[in-house]
């Protein structure tokens, strides 16, 4: 059995200081990937070095919505890093309504230049959206975004989104947040998105599952999101880990090539 976290932040302090075990961890719970997201160019370097010396390590290049106090790349910058050859994603790009206030333009405007550049070096698009889940699949939707496909991480909106995201090309990848108590409304969202379009993921440090509330979120815990999922589609859990493998597999060194 193999399970593929798609989306975690290991370059962030609170996991970063135990690398080896964390490493190791993921390896005893049958993690053998895990794609490295970045939330600014800044801290970009570290990723980029996790990537390079670990062949399991993917990683991706772009500005999270909320990221303000950092440099705001033009679509030409995220190109030229973007020719990393361990790069497999734009983003995480989007919208967020929720941590961020005032005029939002620029908001607006740095996820335009993350879906122009996705779609020019058809690469997909990792897309965070929070509070603004309508803004973000007319923005996809107008731009062409089914070009270069992508995935709608650490999904927790309804079905009516996720079936627009589905519409044009995208994955739908859930965290620990389907595990959660309060988390119903996703969880018959879970069982409706097919699954050959389905990804798992830790979003670690953050959000983790349970059994593990309360603790550090961190790539080998995926595993019981998985468990949970599987268990939710009534299917076996090496069902669907080899499925979810596939399918990060088929999104970000197939898709669009």
């Amino acid at each position: 059995m193999q399970l593929v976290d798609s989306h975690c932040h290991i370059n962030f302090e609170a996991l970063s200081q135990d690398m080896d075990g964390l490493l190791e961890r993921a390896r005893n719970n049958n993690v053998d990937y895990m794609l490295c997201v970045s939330v600014n160019l800044e801290d970009y370097p570290q990723i980029e070095k996790l990537s390079a010396s670990n062949a399991n390590i993917f990683s991706s290049v772009g500005v999270h919505p909320n990221s303000t106090d950092c440099h705001d790349p033009s679509c030409q910058e995220l190109l030229a890093l973007a020719e990393n050859p361990n790069v497999v994603a734009i983003g995480e790009t989007g919208l967020d309504y929720f941590r961020s206030e005032g005029e939002l333009s620029w908001q607006r405007q740095r996820f335009e230049n993350h879906i122009e550049a996705a779609k020019i070096c058809k690469k997909p698009l990792i897309v965070h959206t929070r509070s603004a889940a309508n803004d973000t699949m007319d923005m996809l939707e107008s731009s062409g975004a089914k070009s270069c496909a992508g995935v709608m991480h650490c999904f927790g909106e309804d079905w009516n989104t996720a079936k627009r995201a589905l519409d044009i090309g995208f994955y739908i990848s859930f965290s620990g947040i389907v595990t959660f108590k309060n988390a119903q409304a996703l969880r018959d969202v879970a069982k409706k998105v097919p699954l050959d379009r389905m990804l798992v993921e830790t979003d670690c440090p953050y959000l983790a599952p349970v059994p593990m509330r309360g603790k550090t979120n961190e790539p080998s815990f995926v595993k019981h999101t998985a468990e949970f999922l599987a268990q939710l589609r009534a299917i076996s859990l090496p069902t669907l880990a080899e499925t979810t493998t596939e399918n990060f597999f088929q999104l970000f060194f197939t898709a669009s090539r």
